[in-house]
């Protein structure tokens, strides 16, 4: 008789984890309780889907077991990823290694993976609520069949996959009920919180900034402390920093911030002026510009209305003429060019997420099977783990790897 999966998720990872355990001839029900699967898939790389990497490096991940997400990684490559794509149909592009669908549509990626489910035979139960999972003993050891209780009644199965997603983007359907799903199966959960997301900041002058963009270098401390940086595009908003470089540090911050610790970011908006050349370069920039105002110095180095923000808070008079700006006023402006401090007072809520930090702690979980270590013939992948990638397509490439990871083992059962 076919072994019988329930796959409790209809994301990425549930999706990949159904297609490979179909194939390996399981029978298996798909449990989604939104009214469709995949939503999330269609928001990825702004519409675009950006599936994953060719740089996959151990630094890409964050992990309470730094070791965990590569060895998931190991059982589900990058390319046998990009193979899989293929045999459905999808050719991909690289754009400086970040793998898109040729056709720049997430809607192809959701597309060839729903087509695949349907072609297999795999049951889809939408607008279906999960209210338990039971777990019953046989009478050998792990001999386990469970029962999953729906809204649309009772399901039976061999193994379930808990594929759940975290509570990032819950309009796409990421609500947190997998976490209490997890912990009544035994497992510990870390305090999620929100990452790759938005920092919100002290001070009302970010309402002239809004909608400014410029390339910058973030350090976040927290206590004093460095906990992490990163360069990009900034984005500055009405009330605070957005943008690639202040997701990638997000995560640390809500740490931090959860923890209770003060929280800043020291932002040099002169990436490219080494520290030990910028005074003499901002000097000679104001002699050589000496016939303007210090406002009109500025034009040309940085976006006009960011200038003005950075020269009050040097307390330099923009009028003033730039060839009789003092040294000491040149060490300040250059402070707030280079060093520019951004209080932090919260992280953006889940709503604005791309994902979580926080999650199933992953020593439970055998990352070679996904198979929980406290509950024989449960499963795990994708989001409601204790993992999260920077931006770059790290997330989906976890959430493909894990799904067929976890798929597979499903359907083979023990050995």
């Amino acid at each position: 008789m076919k072994r019988k999966i329930i796959i409790i998720g209809g994301g990425a990872s549930g999706l990949v984890a159904a297609i490979c355990g179909a194939r390996e001839g399981a029978g298996v029900t798909i449990v989604e309780h939104m009214d469709r699967v995949g939503k999330k898939i269609l928001s990825t790389g702004n519409g675009r889907c950006n599936m994953t990497n060719l740089d996959m490096r151990p630094e890409c991940y964050r992990c309470g077991q730094p070791a965990f997400p590569m060895k998931v990684l190991e059982g589900f490559t990058v390319e046998q990823t990009l193979e899989f794509f293929r045999e459905l149909g999808i050719e991909t592009r690289s754009r400086g290694g970040y793998i898109y669908p040729g056709s720049d549509q997430a809607s192809a990626v959701l597309d060839v993976l729903r087509r695949e489910v349907e072609r297999l035979g795999v049951v889809v139960l939408t607008g279906c609520e999960v209210r338990e999972v039971s777990a019953v003993e046989g009478c050998r050891p792990r001999d386990t069949h469970f029962v999953v209780k729906t809204s649309q009644g009772d399901l039976a199965a061999d193994a379930v996959i808990l594929a759940a997603g975290s509570k990032a983007a819950p309009n796409t359907g990421s609500d947190g009920s997998g976490y209490e799903l997890a912990k009544g199966l035994g497992h510990k959960v870390i305090r999620p919180l929100p990452a790759l997301v938005q920092l919100r900041c002290q001070g009302r002058h970010y309402k002239q900034l809004a909608g400014i963009r410029t390339e910058a270098h973030l350090s976040l401390y927290a206590d004093g402390s460095l906990l992490a940086e990163d360069t990009g595009e900034l984005q500055l908003t009405d009330y605070g920093l957005s943008g690639i470089p202040t997701f990638q540090i997000s995560r640390f911050a809500a740490r931090a911030l959860d923890a209770g610790q003060k929280v800043t970011v020291r932002v040099d908006f002169l990436p490219s002026w080494p520290e030990h050349e910028a005074f003499e370069r901002l000097r000679e920039r104001a002699a050589r510009l000496g016939y303007k105002t210090a406002e009109e110095m500025m034009v040309g180095l940085l976006n006009r209305k960011l200038a003005a923000v950075l020269l009050q808070a040097a307390g330099i008079d923009p009028a003033q003429p730039a060839g009789g700006l003092r040294n000491k006023q040149l060490s300040r402006l250059l402070e707030q060019l280079k060093s520019y401090q951004a209080l932090v007072m919260s992280v953006n809520p889940f709503a604005n997420a791309q994902v979580c930090c926080g999650g199933v702690d992953t020593r439970q979980v055998d990352p070679a099977t996904m198979e929980s270590r406290c509950r024989p013939g449960l499963y795990l992948a994708g989001e409601i783990l204790d993992v999260d990638g920077i931006c770059g397509g790290y997330n989906l490439q976890f959430a493909w790897s894990s799904g067929a990871v976890a798929g597979r083992n499903a359907a083979r059962g023990h050995v």
